[in-house]
């Protein structure tokens, strides 16, 4: 029997927040056959334009069928279903009823209005941070992730974080394999860990000709990443690589390195079961201790600290 996927879309709501999970799970629907059903909601039902002016046809709330999962889209307008009445008993229905619910971006609001987040970790795009936290001190906002699990809540980041989000719903559903070869098809990265920073180093670096070495560095950290290799791959002297690459991006190659490594590493003990050590081993670190000097600099506190205070 396929799982019913419900998403809530609204006038104003954001595009790629609903067509971006929607891709996701119909991709997989192909990969696994007979998964999902899917289905665009609404309160009245009919045509629903987003911010673009592109509309979706949508159906009543009243007919929505019973759903395994309802997905929150986010968008500017997000006020008109977290103020509407008829909505957010919808959406409290859904969290008594459905196996899961789940928010992109801002449509977390949504979630926090129908009390579905109290007392629950949560996260929205980064933009939304001091509101969201001004209007609901009762959730546990963690604003610097990319998507976060708590018991049968999901929340997102904005955009393309929804991708994200939907790869792991359908990794828990299915299986990495099928997410996987989801994310192939969508030719994107599989996938972002939850515990990923919404800025990511690569982000932070000022953007230039050594775009494409640091991402391939992200994909092989486990190599010793010295500035010999990095020249080497760049097609150019030690020296005058060095040189080159600290005007372009603003640190040396080092310290890019280094940011790199933190991001991963961090992101592997906030959403992977491993030992300090192993994650060391993973990311190029080599020992611990080197890892702890470095998690110091960056977050000001060694992986220990950050990984209680994530489980508390």
């Amino acid at each position: 029997m396929s799982r019913a996927i419900g998403f809530l879309v609204y006038p104003g709501f954001q595009l790629l927040d609903a067509t971006g999970p929607i891709a996701a799970f119909e991709i997989a629907g192909r990969l696994a056959p007979g998964a999902y059903s899917l289905h665009f909601l609404s309160l009245r039902g009919g045509l629903i334009p987003s911010t673009s002016g592109m509309v979706v046809q949508t159906k009543a709330l009243a007919e929505a069928p019973p759903l395994d999962t309802l997905l929150i889209a986010g968008g500017d307008a997000v006020k008109v279903p977290a103020s509407c009445p008829e909505t957010l008993a919808f959406v409290r229905q859904a969290g008594r009823s459905a196996r899961r619910v789940a928010s992109v971006c801002s449509g977390t609001y949504v979630l926090a209005e129908a009390g579905l987040l109290d007392g629950k970790r949560a996260t929205t795009h980064w933009s939304r941070t001091k509101d969201f936290q001004r209007r609901y001190p009762h959730v546990r906002l963690e604003p610097d992730r990319i998507w976060i699990q708590d018991g049968a809540v999901w929340s997102s980041a904005g955009i393309t974080a929804g991708i994200d989000l939907s790869l792991a719903l359908i990794g828990a559903d299915e299986g990495e394999a099928v997410a996987r070869r989801t994310a192939q098809q969508l030719v994107v990265y599989h996938h972002r860990p939850g515990g990923q920073s919404q800025h990511s180093a690569l982000i932070d670096l000022r953007p230039g000709r050594f775009d494409g070495l640091l991402s391939w560095a992200r994909q092989n950290l486990s190599e010793p990443l010295s500035v010999e290799q990095l020249a080497d791959r760049a097609a150019m002297s030690p020296r005058n690589f060095a040189r080159l690459f600290a005007q372009e991006t603003g640190v040396t190659p080092a310290k890019a390195i280094e940011r790199l490594r933190v991001e991963a590493a961090r992101a592997l003990l906030d959403s992977q079961p491993l030992q300090v050590e192993d994650v060391a081993l993973e990311t190029g670190f080599g020992d611990p201790e080197r890892m702890r000097r470095a998690f110091i600099r960056a977050f000001g506190q060694p992986p220990q600290a950050l990984r209680r205070a994530r489980a508390g």
